[in-house]
């Protein structure tokens, strides 16, 4: 039986592969296409769903949201690739937590929201701007610190946000999302809405006050509040389980007296489902979720060593194995939805093939456009301050 993207075992032609230590882009979109006989049919998606919560929401989605849902996903994907060429090219000033790897817990969370509700997000949280329909010029501008990003340059990587998509910000403390977020709900409660709070943090973001301080007062009041912990399974570069007593993070929803549900991160019909069934709960007022995804971020927690240009996965960090990376690589959420998809008859390989294309030139434009825009002005440096006169720019 043949592995979807098995790289241990798959034989790659010898002008497509680098030294042994990654895996190359072109493969990369091979992969995509190419479906062996063996593979794990993933049509089983919906009927898992619909043991576990009754009904599977997943079933209600069209042609066109499941079609947007991989558009989205290869958004993030070959956005997030480019920051990364970017950064070795030495054309990048700053720090980027790349979010690959994790594609479906972003895009199966958003969809599931309206417009109108909220997200707060962490440092890794390029992903999950995108997915709530994020501009990818201007947010590769705010990235490199042009005048007319998002955040006219003030920003970065960890602070982008669009607060005009329902986007509370990204931001560098860890766990702090949880507590902005159900301060959100909180208001939502006092507005009398049936607007939705959701926080992403990663399974460290659980150590701290700022989720017990959230969880507590989202049980006590109810709050329209939805945590969605990414266990990534490192901590920075501690191993998770090396600091946890129990496998299922979710586990410690129990404690506050609210649901807990752990779901296949790399799943994103399975995430879509669970978070549709805890929107349509929170909207209801009956209460808290704490949402615990299963996934893997291909490169290291922040920057890019171990990673190469046109190469997938960052390999030979000292934490964790590259076995272990190429087995999650083998699961990963792009290639899964695609296989579905084609399964499912929604979309043809071809037009698989026509998304994939069309994505890489948005993202290539979004890179001319960014590379276009301009630095800010000297005296930019002291808007929104007390203080007047100019700052010396630096581009070292």
């Amino acid at each position: 039986m043949r592995d979807e993207i098995c790289v241990s075992k798959r034989k790659v032609a010898a002008e497509e592969r680098d030294d042994g230590a990654g895996i190359s882009r072109r493969s990369f979109m091979k992969s995509l296409s190419s479906i062996g006989a063996g593979s794990i049919l993933f049509s089983g998606i919906a009927g898992r769903a619909k043991a576990q919560y009754g009904h599977s929401y997943a079933d209600g989605l069209s042609a066109e949201q499941l079609t947007a849902m991989y558009t989205d996903m290869l958004k993030i994907r070959l956005w997030e690739t480019k920051i990364k060429d970017l950064i070795l090219k030495g054309g990048f000033r700053g720090v980027a937590h790349l979010y690959v790897g994790q594609e479906a817990v972003a895009v199966g969370v958003c969809r599931a929201l309206r417009k109108d509700d909220y997200i707060a997000s962490n440092h890794r949280g390029h992903g999950h701007l995108i997915a709530k329909g994020g501009d990818l010029g201007l947010m590769l501008a705010e990235i490199t610190h042009k005048a007319t990003g998002y955040c006219k340059g003030y920003g970065g990587s960890l602070h982008i946000t669009d607060v005009s998509l329902g986007i509370l910000g990204m931001n560098g403390i860890v766990g702090a999302s949880h507590l902005i977020a159900a301060g959100a709900a909180y208001g939502i409660k006092v507005k009398g809405t049936d607007q939705v709070a959701v926080s992403f943090g990663g399974d460290g973001s659980l150590q701290n006050s700022f989720f017990s301080s959230a969880a507590n007062a989202a049980a006590a009041w109810k709050l329209p509040w939805i945590a969605v912990i990414e266990n990534n399974a490192f901590q920075i570069w501690v191993r998770s389980s090396d600091v946890y007593g129990t496998t299922d993070l979710a586990r410690r929803a129990d404690g506050f007296g609210i649901e807990g549900r752990v779901v296949d991160g790399n799943d994103v019909l399975a995430v879509y489902n669970v978070t549709k069934y805890a929107v349509e709960k929170a909207r209801a007022g009956t209460g808290p979720t704490i949402i615990e995804c299963k996934t893997y971020r291909w490169y290291d927690h922040y920057g890019v060593g171990g990673a190469r240009i046109g190469v997938d996965g960052a390999f030979g960090l000292g934490y964790r194995s590259d076995r272990e990376l190429r087995d999650w690589m083998a699961k990963d959420p792009i290639s899964r939805f695609r296989k579905f998809l084609v399964n499912e008859k929604v979309i043809t390989e071809q037009r698989a093939d026509e998304i994939v294309a069309e994505v890489a030139k948005a993202v290539e434009d979004a890179a001319a456009f960014a590379e276009a825009q301009p630095v800010p002005k000297p005296e930019d440096g002291l808007l929104n301050v007390f203080a007047e006169g100019a700052v010396p720019l630096h581009t070292s």
